[in-house]
């Protein structure tokens, strides 16, 4: 789509004045006061510098007028008319406006005003003909103003009422440059180097640090938009600057410190409880509302729906029929929250550069971009392109699916042997941001080398980081079932992670534990991690990672049988502290387990449970102000202990059929490294 010289709509941000500029009544003389100090401010205010510069010094000038006018009014002392009370509370109204429009035009991206420079340089204009008709109404004549400024008021009045919208015929041009650049792109035109030097050099935007912060302000202008018209508008824009970027300054040097492992971890946030879906606790992507009223994650929802189930997995309801219903307003809660934290989220979905809603324009820029890149990569120091890759790879799917189908991956593979950590990093990295896009899950997996390399990685990487990233990696691919069991068959990716989950700092045991927890979602895998020593290790982590740990020894005791019980039968004590000391999630978790534990271990694991000091008053207290789902399990163990205390054994372990070996001290499982 051409991006058109047309006025953008309204945005949802910029709701300027109407809500909340409305002046309290206040006395004359505090009145005048106020209006003085606001003029003083606005008179000291930079116009803009290159664009819409004369529409700002305009403004500007007229204030400084009113401002020698306030002054002398401050120093006569008047009572003044009802009428003029309220002239001069629209005037504050207005001045507030003034003062906001330019503070918001400094702070916006310059390409977006200057696509939207009609639609802003009417909002001058506007002002200024607000100004014009309340010093039409201003009872001038009831002030005993000096002739001085009697005369500075006719004059601003005539200023005012000839003044006329306009555009700088030097930010037309500019406009019409950057319009006919993106044009370019939809016939596959390269953009003169010279062309985009003298572009960028008129918007100020003279180093690659700028044009960063450029991108990050045109990022903020799409969350912005309410209409997919603009939306589309600003990405194009943004495949703008990240080309200029690229081409005019080089790929972008690593700093030794990055600030982001990949993009920030969600396991990382503090998620809201009400962004979780309930079905799989991740934050939601797509928020659909079902016919009971509850909300969850699209996919989830969906995959829940075409595996047979016709109720709510929240409240047991029947489903009245199963369409999914958009949740718009929950899920622009969840885009703001995620730019605050710094956390990615897909505006375009992960439809990848097929999709109906992707940019034409900025699907042109980012290919022509990553063939630059790809180029550079043998003759130029491969760690820097590495890098840029990393980095445009975390942006948005188009990026992902560009770079994937120039053929990167295989190149990437070869530098994830390195023995610069930094490289290393850096490829890992690349490769894990190119692995959120669906489509490239299978490129990576049937690329010769790739799989190997991200386990080598994390089995021997330079970095903790570097590991991280690769249990990460593994994390992604295994979202597709078939690579979850193919994945779980690999001994080194199996002793790979419980290695990482036992040694790793804290944020590498986390990355650690997430794919672990996702592989154990296979019935099969769950024995080798159980020989791998995976309970002991998340057993060592309850203190320092308990949602985590806590949710990866459900899952395995859930999924793994007797011998999965038998490896656990140590961590009953410590799972009941969890349930008194532990967050909801935490605890539910801990009090599930348990639950599983004493229905397959029978009476032998409900006795331990019951030697636990104050267990039952932990137990009552889950059920009186848990959650829900944690209430159902506390009233299961209690149920437990009132059987197994009244002697009735039968009942406790009537799902299995055979005992359980209840492990002594010195017969705990004790894993081969």
């Amino acid at each position: 789509m051409a991006v058109t010289l047309e006025v953008t709509p309204a945005r949802k941000r910029r709701p300027l004045v109407d809500g909340h500029l409305d002046s309290p009544k206040i006395s004359d003389t505090k009145l005048i006061r106020s209006l003085f100090f606001a003029s003083q401010e606005l008179s000291h205010m930079q116009p803009l510098r290159f664009i819409l510069r004369r529409n700002s010094q305009s403004i500007i000038r007229k204030v400084k007028i009113l401002a020698a006018v306030f002054d002398e009014l401050l120093r006569s002392h008047m009572v003044y008319s009802q009428s003029a009370q309220l002239c001069f509370e629209e005037m504050n109204i207005v001045m507030q406006r003034m003062k906001t429009l330019i503070e918001d035009c400094t702070r916006s991206s310059k390409l977006w005003l200057l696509l939207q420079i009609e639609n802003v340089s009417f909002s001058f204009h506007e002002l200024i003909t607000d100004l014009s008709t309340v010093l039409d109404i201003l009872p001038v004549n009831d002030f005993n103003l000096s002739e001085d400024a009697e005369d500075l008021i006719v004059f601003l009045k005539k200023q005012c009422s000839d003044a006329i919208q306009f555009v700088e015929p030097r930010d037309d041009d500019l406009r019409r440059k950057v319009t006919d650049t993106i044009d370019g792109i939809k016939h596959q035109t390269v953009p003169d180097q010279s062309k985009l030097i003298e572009i960028f050099n008129d918007l100020g935007l003279l180093d690659s640090i700028s044009l960063i912060e450029e991108i990050q302000r045109l990022e903020d202008e799409t969350h912005d938009q309410i209409d997919e018209r603009s939306r589309i508008a600003a990405a194009s824009l943004i495949g703008l600057v990240r080309y200029a970027n690229c081409v005019l300054y080089g790929p972008s040097t690593p700093s030794p410190h990055p600030d982001f492992r990949r993009h920030k971890s969600l396991s990382e946030a503090n998620i809201p409880a009400d962004f979780r879906c309930p079905i799989t606790l991740e934050l939601m992507r797509d928020p659909v509302v079902v016919s009971t009223g509850q909300t969850y994650d699209r996919e989830s929802i969906d995959l829940w729906i075409k595996s047979g189930h016709s109720t709510c997995p929240k409240t047991g309801q029947v489903l009245k029929h199963t369409n999914l219903i958009p949740n718009s307003a929950l899920k622009n809660l969840i885009v703001m929250w995620c730019r605050d934290q710094k956390i990615p989220f897909e505006i375009y979905g992960d439809g990848g550069v097929g999709s109906s809603t992707t940019c034409t324009e900025a699907v042109g820029f980012t290919r022509m971009m990553v063939s630059f890149l790809i180029d550079k990569l043998s003759v130029a120091e491969c760690n820097d392109v590495v890098f840029e890759l990393r980095a445009l790879a975390k942006s948005d799917s188009v990026a992902r699916a560009c770079i994937a189908e120039a053929g990167a991956i295989p190149k990437l593979v070869r530098y994830l042997g390195s023995d610069s950590p930094s490289l290393q990093i850096n490829a890992v990295t690349a490769i894990l941001n190119l692995s959120i896009l669906e489509q490239n899950k299978t490129r990576i997996m049937e690329t010769d080398g790739a799989l190997n390399g991200v386990i080598e990685v994390l089995r021997s990487g330079a970095t903790w980081e570097a590991k991280a990233n690769a249990a990460a990696t593994l994390f992604s691919l295994a979202s597709i079932s078939t690579y979850k069991r193919r994945l779980g068959r690999k001994v080194r990716v199996v002793s790979g992670l419980v290695d990482l989950a036992k040694q790793g700092p804290t944020s590498s045991k986390r990355d650690a534990f997430v794919a672990i927890l996702n592989l154990a979602a296979e019935r099969e895998n769950v024995g080798r991690f159980v020989e791998a020593g995976v309970v002991q290790a998340a057993g060592d982590a309850f203190r320092e990672l308990p949602e985590e740990a806590v949710s990866v020894v459900e899952a395995i005791v859930r999924k793994g049988g007797l011998m999965a019980v038998s490896a656990a039968f140590g961590l009953i004590r410590p799972l009941g502290e969890m349930m008194r000391e532990g967050g909801d999630t935490t605890k539910e978790s801990a009090a599930a387990t348990l639950v599983t534990m004493c229905r397959k271990g029978g009476s032998e694991l409900v006795a331990e449970m019951a030697t636990i000091p104050g267990i039952e008053r932990v137990i009552w207290e889950m059920i009186g102000t848990g959650t829900a789902r944690g209430g159902r399990k506390a009233a299961s163990l209690m149920r437990y202990l009132r059987r197994w205390a009244a002697g009735d054994t039968h009942e406790t372990a009537a799902t299995e059929t055979q005992s359980i070996v209840v492990p002594t001290p010195s017969r705990i499982f004790n894993p081969v490294l």
